[in-house]
């Protein structure tokens, strides 16, 4: 049975992507920290197969958690919200870290996520490049560590940790091209649909063996 605060995190996310999808800010206001919350409550009351893991991953959704109220914010704060999830993927790290991973897992992963880099990280390099160069060694640092935290995700062999490092990857990359590189028909939704996702299957992960 899932537990209260994962069916929780579920509705507030519903009112998120209904909030973007409608263009209701007040609404993403309430949903979007809403969900990062919930997730944080299911995963202290989840019965983890590593406490350790637990403890990080507490630590890397308090840290998504302020990254989402910094981009959310009508300042311009994109740089300060791109340091907030940047530490929340060494916090995930120290999550997979902790866990356990395999040499062999981890070349895998950090074969997969090379090609992902070359496909997609390298092309959003070069328009950041051209068009905010004062965010490229950060955009550079943040592709770079949260590409290793989806090769520790993938290290732990645990499926649903993979599923959801592999969705952060992905709703991060469908941001940084519709932010830096062309818009995308409801680019911003996508984000937001596999963030959520994302973070949900982390935290589920926590107690798959």
């Amino acid at each position: 049975m899932l537990p209260a605060a994962l069916i929780l995190a579920g509705i507030f996310a519903l009112c998120d992507w209904f909030a973007v999808a409608t263009s209701r800010r007040w609404l993403e206001y309430v949903g979007k920290p809403g969900v990062m919350a919930a997730l944080i409550a299911a995963a202290l009351v989840l019965d983890p197969v590593s406490d350790s893991q637990r403890v990080w991953f507490v630590v890397a959704l308090g840290l998504c958690l302020a990254g989402d109220v910094l981009l959310m914010l009508p300042q311009d704060l994109f740089l300060p919200g791109l340091v907030a999830f940047l530490a929340g993927h060494l916090a995930y790290l120290g999550g997979f870290l902790a866990r356990g991973v395999t040499p062999g897992a981890l070349a895998i992963g950090l074969a997969v996520v090379a090609l992902a880099d070359y496909q997609l990280g390298r092309p959003i390099v070069g328009f950041v490049r051209r068009r905010r160069p004062e965010l490229l060694v950060a955009v550079v640092a943040y592709i770079a560590v949260i590409s290793a935290m989806v090769v520790g995700a993938v290290g732990t062999g645990v499926w649903l940790a993979i599923v959801g490092a592999g969705l952060f990857f992905a709703s991060d990359g469908v941001l940084a091209w519709d932010r830096f590189g062309q818009a995308m028909p409801r680019g911003q939704l996508v984000v937001h649909v596999l963030y959520h996702l994302g973070q949900a299957a982390l935290v589920g992960s926590l107690v798959v063996r």
